[in-house]
Formats: structure tokens, C-alpha cells, sequence
């Protein structure tokens, strides 16, 4: 018998809600979230290598967080990642400014 956790499922995305609300206010990063969240769910990560392989320009920090660049590096969508239950926790979505003013490795959606 093989132990759950060493099935590949594929990775759930959890604060769909928070993207949402962000493409509202912000209708051109609409197509690019949700780009963003069809190959977030359609993938399987084990480590943050997995991660940098498909996405060069995302920073890998502490706290198991990862910052991408969304819609050419317009905006920021930062995630914490918990790699052995395949989830991802969507702890901020914001423009530059936004960003520039939280610490992406405590942020919490609030």
C-alpha cells in the first residue's frame, strides 16, 4: 500500500475569494490571475524548486512564502505553500505600492 502522501495531487488554491475581489477593483489582472491559478492547479510541488522551474521570476522566502509577478510584474500575489498537503494559501494580492508597504513574510489576508 502507498502512503497518501506520496500520491501527486494536484495543488488547491485556497482564498480564491481574495483574487476575486482584486481583479474587481483591478479588471486587467483579471485574465492573468486566473492564468496564474489554472497552472497553479494543474501542478504538483514538492519543494520550491518545483516552483522556480516553472516560474523564474518568483522569490522564494522563508515561512514557505513565494511572491510572483502577475500580469508582467504589474501587480504582486504573495502565497505561503504548504508542499505536503499540496496547498496554496493566498496571503496578499496587491499593486506595487501595496506591496511595498507589507512584509511578505507575515502578511495575512485581512
Amino acid at each position: 500500500m502507498i502512503p497518501f502522501w506520496d500520491y501527486r495531487l494536484p495543488m488547491r488554491v485556497i482564498a480564491v475569494s481574495a483574487l476575486r475581489a482584486f481583479w474587481t477593483r483591478h479588471p486587467d489582472a483579471e485574465q492573468p490571475l486566473k492564468a496564474w491559478y489554472e497552472e497553479v492547479t494543474g501542478a504538483s510541488w514538492a519543494q520550491p524548486a518545483d516552483i522556480k522551474a516553472r516560474y523564474r521570476s518568483a522569490s522564494v522566502l522563508k515561512n514557505r512564502r513565494v511572491i510572483f509577478n502577475i500580469k508582467g510584474n504589474d501587480y504582486r500575489l504573495v502565497v505561503g505553500i504548504a508542499y505536503k498537503l499540496q496547498v496554496v494559501y493566498v496571503k496578499f494580492v496587491g499593486t506595487h505600492k501595496e506591496y511595498d508597504a507589507i512584509d511578505a513574510e507575515t502578511v495575512e489576508m485581512g
